[in-house]
């Protein structure tokens, strides 16, 4: 839990420039052409320019914070699932586990292949489920930091966020986005079954273990091919968390924000409808740029050596 908690926290200062620019790209409302719309390049001349260096690392604070929590989480549930319902490493053969520093723990992979892909997708979809519902408020803090315009007072700190968003617009607010999030856990459906079958048509009944260039070119095309399969929930889910709904007096929604809410269903249709269906996949490149190549990494480190014939 502390290795994968350490990794993470590198790799989100690292790429915290690019998750906050792929954000902004993912919560522009404006229609593509028109005034208000911005490109990657616009996007980080405008958060340079305002903000400063700054400016490319607004809502690091929650994330530092959400990834002991997530990593624990996720580490207890996929052990356990896999304890409980996989079969014991036979003989007395140690096994080396490995944790790989994810930029995110939903819907990695972080041990060794000591049990069928199966089981490691079982338990990967269960604890990313399990992590997010559990850890969803921090991530709708971040979101907040990285898409608050400068019309608007900016938050201090993690918890001045946390206090005003619950004064404001109540506890329901930090689970804004949950049920997008918990639709993208199908992204390790898609990654996994498609990285073991790209493995076995790589080996072309070799018994020769794969290559590191092949390893890696399998995990980069999985990687890609759910992050296409399954990027528009991204968009929705920053969509809903950066949608604002106001308490009334009373500490109720007032009846005029309750019947303009907008669920998933909504959410997608209107941005289909404003702004085309290419608005689904905005800021996909970035996250390419920041999710593939240490995707890839990732599992050429966790592939064993010479992986037994019943692990595939």
């Amino acid at each position: 839990m502390i290795a994968g908690a350490g990794g993470g926290l590198v790799a989100s200062v690292a790429t915290c420039p690019l998750d906050v620019i792929k954000t902004k790209l993912q919560a522009q409302q404006a229609i593509s052409g028109q005034k208000g719309y911005e490109g990657v390049v616009a996007t980080v001349k405008s958060i340079l320019k305002h903000d400063g260096i700054r400016g490319m690392y607004r809502g690091l604070g929650p994330t530092l914070l959400g990834y002991l929590p997530t990593w624990a989480i996720y580490f207890a549930v996929y052990d356990g699932i896999k304890r409980n319902f996989g079969e014991k490493p036979l003989g007395d053969v140690q096994v080396i586990r490995h944790v790989y520093p994810a930029a995110q723990a939903k819907g990695y992979q972080p041990l060794s292949r000591e049990h069928p892909w199966s089981l490691h997708l079982l338990s990967a979809m269960t604890a990313g489920a399990t992590s997010t519902l559990c850890t969803n408020p921090l991530w709708v803090i971040k979101t907040r930091f990285m898409t608050q315009s400068r019309e608007e007072v900016r938050y201090k700190h993690t918890l001045d966020a946390a206090l005003t968003i619950y004064r404001t617009e109540g506890w329901r607010a930090f689970f804004r986005g949950l049920l997008p999030s918990l639709l993208g856990i199908a992204h390790v459906a898609v990654q996994f079954p498609l990285y073991e079958s790209l493995k076995r048509w790589a080996r072309h009944d070799s018994k020769e273990p794969l290559t590191p260039q092949k390893i890696l070119l399998c995990s980069a095309i999985a990687k890609m091919t759910a992050s296409l399969a399954t990027y528009p929930h991204e968009v929705v889910r920053t969509r809903l968390q950066t949608e604002k709904r106001p308490l009334s007096t009373n500490g109720f929604l007032n009846s005029e924000t309750h019947s303009q809410r907008s669920g998933v269903i909504r959410t997608v249709k209107n941005i289909v409808v404003y702004e085309g269906w290419r608005a689904l996949y905005r800021g996909l490149s970035i996250n390419l740029v920041r999710t593939v190549p240490n995707s890839a990494v990732t599992m050429l480190t966790c592939a064993p050596a010479a992986p037994p014939p019943s692990a595939h």
